[in-house]
């Protein structure tokens, strides 16, 4: 079969070999049973991300949703909807040019990223828009030998600034405030560069173009050239499956072993998200 029963009426259907699934059966809108929860949790680990269509849902119902699987972050950045600062809103249009047109793992810029994140597809344009998730498990794994340990010991910096530069964020004196109260309590941080999936023990690339600005143990051209190697490696069709939107989806993934790249292909188009995002632990 093509597909796993989860339940009754919730069922799996895998997308790719490689990587995500499309979940069916289920209504996100009202309290998640203790069974389904459990059986999704399974379903993510397995494929890294899930699809959920036809969810209406207010944000104080995505936030639940969210939080159901962990903590939720609050962006320093980004705009959030009024009365549910868990939820922001990536509202991208001539006006607001989109920034996420970069593979990268969310908000990897802090000392516990993000377990996963929970996106709702609010408003699509006609054509384009899609987003690609990679798996960075598999990415790492078709690696040679010598490769993987070589970078089993070696680490990398992440920083905020790189993803959200001082010139695009802070044109107006309270949006300066904002983003030099972000860079005052965002220093640098340093992940590995390979993690250790804390639930599955898999090991992953954990490096990403978005926030990662240097392999520690290495000199600067040497750093530049591994990573700019481990960015397209990670881009690989074979590790990855694109979604095509439509209203009222739902994306949960897992942040700790995946990436995403949301295509820029559809200005003058409006494209409007709302995303909670899952706090996680420190990558070991």
């Amino acid at each position: 079969m093509n597909h796993i029963l989860l339940a009754r009426r919730l069922a799996v259907t895998p997308l790719s070999p490689s990587i995500g699934a499309l979940v069916e059966g289920i209504n996100l809108a009202r309290p998640l049973e203790p069974q389904n929860q459990a059986r999704i949790e399974q379903a993510l680990l397995a494929h890294k991300v899930l699809f959920f269509e036809d969810q209406v849902l207010t944000p104080t119902q995505q936030r639940d949703f969210a939080a159901r699987f962990g903590k939720l972050h609050i962006h320093p950045i980004y705009p959030a909807v009024e009365g549910t600062p868990e939820i922001l809103i990536l509202d991208t249009h001539e006006g607001n040019l989109p920034d996420n047109d970069t593979w990268h793992a969310d908000v990897t810029f802090i000392e516990t990223p993000p377990l996963g994140a929970v996106l709702y597809a609010k408003q699509i344009p006609p054509v384009g828009g899609d987003t690609i998730w990679s798996n960075c498990i598999a990415a790492y794994d078709t690696l040679s030998p010598s490769l993987r340990a070589l970078l089993d010991g070696l680490t990398a910096t992440h920083d905020f600034e790189k993803s959200f530069p001082r010139a695009r964020y802070a044109t107006t004196p309270d949006d300066e405030a904002k983003w030099l109260r972000t860079r005052a309590t965002h220093r640098p941080v340093i992940h590995p560069v390979v993690r250790t999936h804390p639930e599955t023990g898999r090991k992953g690339l954990f490096a990403n173009e978005g926030f990662t600005t240097q392999i520690n143990e290495l000199t600067k051209s040497e750093s530049d050239s591994l990573l700019r190697y481990l960015f397209a490696h990670i881009a690989k069709p074979e590790f990855t499956v694109r979604h095509r939107w439509k209203p009222n989806t739902v994306a949960l993934w897992d942040n700790r072993c995946t990436q995403h790249y949301a295509l820029a292909d559809y200005l003058p188009s409006r494209r409007v998200m709302h995303r909670a995002t899952i706090l996680g632990d420190r990558p070991r």
